[in-house]
C-alpha cells in the first residue's frame, strides 16, 4: 500500500502550464483566474476542471485541467502533468484515477477560494456577472464508460462542482485529452 502512495504525486505540488506560461504554482494560477474574472467581470463564466489520461507501454500520463471559460468570449485554461510508473490497463482504475485527480484539485478551492472568485463579479458596479462550477469526468452514455458513470458522478457530488459528463465534460474529453499524448 505505501509503496502505491509513493507512485502518485499530489496535484498541490505540481506545476502548471499553458500555451503561454510555464512552471506555475497552484496558487499562482489561483490569482491568474482572479486577474482574468477582474478583466471582465459582467460576463457569465464556467470554471471547469477535469483529467484526461493516456495509458502507453511502460506508464499511464494523467493531465488535469482547469478551463474558465468567459462563455462566447474566450477563455483560459491552465494544466498539469503527471506521471504514473505503470500502464493502468483496467478502464475502472484509470477512470476512477482521473476523477479522484479531479476530485483533489476541486477541494483545493476551498469555499474562501470560491467566494473570492464569485466576489470579482458581484462587487462591480452596475450588472453583476455569473461563475459556474463544473466538475469534468472523461465518462460518456456511449461506449464502456457508460457502466462508470454513477460511480463517477457519486464521487463528484462531494465539491462544490456540478459534474459533468461527455459530451459536455470538454475540460477533460478535450483541453486535458490534448496534452495527453505520449511521444515515446
Amino acid at each position: 500500500m505505501i509503496s502505491k502512495l509513493r507512485e502518485v504525486v499530489i496535484i498541490n505540488n505540481s506545476l502548471f502550464r499553458n500555451s503561454r506560461y510555464k512552471d506555475l504554482t497552484l496558487n499562482q494560477v489561483y490569482e491568474m483566474l482572479v486577474n482574468f474574472l477582474k478583466q471582465a467581470p459582467h460576463n457569465e463564466y464556467r470554471l471547469s476542471i477535469g483529467t484526461d489520461s493516456q495509458v502507453g507501454t511502460n506508464v499511464t500520463v494523467f493531465v488535469t485541467a482547469i478551463h474558465l471559460h468567459k462563455i462566447g468570449k474566450g477563455a483560459t485554461g491552465f494544466f498539469t502533468t503527471q506521471i504514473f510508473p505503470r500502464p493502468l490497463l483496467s478502464l475502472r482504475e484509470k477512470i476512477y484515477y482521473e476523477t479522484s485527480k479531479t476530485l483533489e484539485l476541486a477541494s483545493w478551492f476551498t469555499d474562501e477560494k470560491m467566494d473570492r472568485l464569485v466576489n470579482c463579479i458581484l462587487t462591480t458596479m452596475g450588472r453583476p456577472g455569473d461563475i459556474h462550477f463544473e466538475f469534468h469526468i472523461d465518462v460518456g452514455t456511449i461506449g464502456p464508460t457508460r457502466e462508470l458513470i454513477n460511480e463517477m458522478v457519486a464521487m463528484a457530488n462531494s465539491t462544490g462542482f456540478e459534474p459533468k459528463i461527455k459530451p459536455e465534460s470538454y475540460a477533460a474529453s478535450c483541453y486535458a485529452n490534448r496534452y495527453t499524448k505520449i511521444t515515446s
